[in-house]
Order: C-alpha cells, then structure tokens, then sequence
C-alpha cells in the first residue's frame, strides 16, 4: 500500500516541521509576494524526495522547491514541502505538508499531515480516507446556509482587478453560507474530508497544491473539480508546474450549490 510509505515519510517531515517551529527565518519568492520560503521548506523537501527516490526510484518527481525530476514513469510524486509557509513562517499552527501520487493523470494516493496538531491523513484510491483507523466522511448537511466554507484568496498587485472581482464574488457566497473560514493551506482541506467544513475553494495554485487533497476529499466521499466544476487536467503533469490551477472540493450536495453560484 502506498498510503503505508505516505504516512512514514509524513511522520518523519511532521517531526521536523515541529522541532523548527515558530523559529524560522524567511523569505518572499522574487516572483510572487504570496510566496514565502524557509529553510525548513527545503529540508523537508529533501527528504520527502529522497524517500520516493529510496522507494520508488522509477517514479517522476514534482517538488514545490526542487522542480520536476523525470524518469519517464507513469507515475509522479507530487510533493508540497509546507503548505501555508505563511502561517508556519508567523508562528500559525494552520499549516501541512502533502504528498500525492499521480498515475497518469489521475490521483491515486496521498496524505497530509497536520504538524503541530499531531493528525496524518492518508487516502488510497478506492479505500477511503483514513487518521490512524478512523474513516474519514465529509459533511452530510444538505444546505449551504447551515455550512462553514473555506476560501483561499491572494492578492494580484499585478491585476487588481483579478483580486476586486474574486472579492465581488467571494461577497455572494458568503451570502450562501454559514460563515467563512480561511488558513488557505491543507488545514482546510483536512477539515473538509473530516466533515467540519463544507467546502474549501481557490483560484489561485499549483499542481503540488491540489493532488493529494483531491484524492482525500475525494475517498471521504466528497466532490473536487476545478472552480468551475470541470475535471481538474493533470495530463503530462511535468509540463505543469508553472501552471496555475484552482479547485472546489466539497461534499456532493454543496459542491452543486456552490457551483450554482458560482456560475450563475
């Protein structure tokens, strides 16, 4: 079982993570004002990438920090070394680390690790979602209202009016909901296969951000389609880690009635 590997190498990052937190340095990404490193990004990164060339030495390799590894595969590690290093860099607890398995361009694995609250979730296509022995369900409220849904936002200085419209939107389906919840990092994509929140959304990611929350999401018994509803595309999956992706993963009744917002 993957999910066995998965949850060892997740084991060993959360250690690190914990050791290291909230006495890091960091930096922002030249590139991106959204985009924080530190050094602890990089060491977990190592020996996430080091564990799948130990494992699976014939597996394809797409790490956040250190870029696409090919070995002609069918399959392809996708790796996030933390997500939300903007929380973990601040000293906030809402952050993870992730891993998934692509075979073709369809998730079949992955986990996430919740450091600081001692939590890995793992999931294998077609045997659930799982922390420890305890099966993983997404939320069975049929309305919206009545729901806590989670959005990640950026801010595009480069496009104001990217973030202006977004917020505009954002506006309705808090209109729709309960009440909005944001660590924009694997935090809320946990509490979505656990059933806490209803849904989790953004549009603005990459490919390490989405493959092992989808297979989780999804074996908890929940919906994850790109923002719009369509199916997320991880064809060639090499090719796309300069490639922005957005997602909308949420239980089956809400994911309909956040779609329907959505696209109206």
């Amino acid at each position: 079982m993957y999910t066995d590997f998965i949850f060892k190498q997740l084991e060993k990052a959360s250690l690190i993570a914990n050791k290291s937190f909230g006495k890091v340095t960091n930096t922002t990404k030249s590139n991106d004002n959204n985009q924080v490193l530190t050094e602890i990004d990089l060491e977990i990164g190592k020996l996430l990438v080091s564990g799948v060339q130990t494992s699976y030495s014939e597996h394809n390799i797409i790490d956040e920090e250190a870029g696409v590894i090919d070995k002609n595969s069918e399959y392809t590690w996708v790796i996030d070394p933390i997500d939300g290093t903007s929380n973990f860099a601040n000293g906030v607890p809402t952050y993870g680390i992730m891993i998934g398995l692509l075979k073709q361009n369809t998730p079949i694995a992955g986990g996430i690790a919740l450091p600081y609250f001692s939590e890995i979730v793992t999931a294998e296509k077609e045997k659930g979602s799982f922390i420890g022995n305890t099966r993983l369900f997404v939320n069975k409220e049929t309305n919206l209202l009545k729901s806590l849904v989670a959005y990640g936002i950026d801010g595009h200085q480069e496009k104001p009016n990217i973030t202006e419209d977004e917020a505009k939107l954002l506006g309705k389906i808090i209109l729709n909901i309960r009440n909005l919840r944001t660590s924009n990092s694997a935090f809320d994509s946990v509490m979505v296969a656990k059933g806490n929140y209803g849904a989790f959304l953004n549009r603005t990611s990459k490919i390490w951000d989405n493959v092992a929350q989808q297979i989780i999401i999804e074996e908890a018994g929940g919906i994850y389609t790109d923002f719009y509803g369509n199916r997320i595309d991880y064809s060639n999956p090499l090719t796309k880690s300069k490639e922005n992706f957005t997602w909308c993963g949420a239980s089956p009744t809400l994911h309909k009635q956040l779609q329907d917002i959505i696209n109206a």
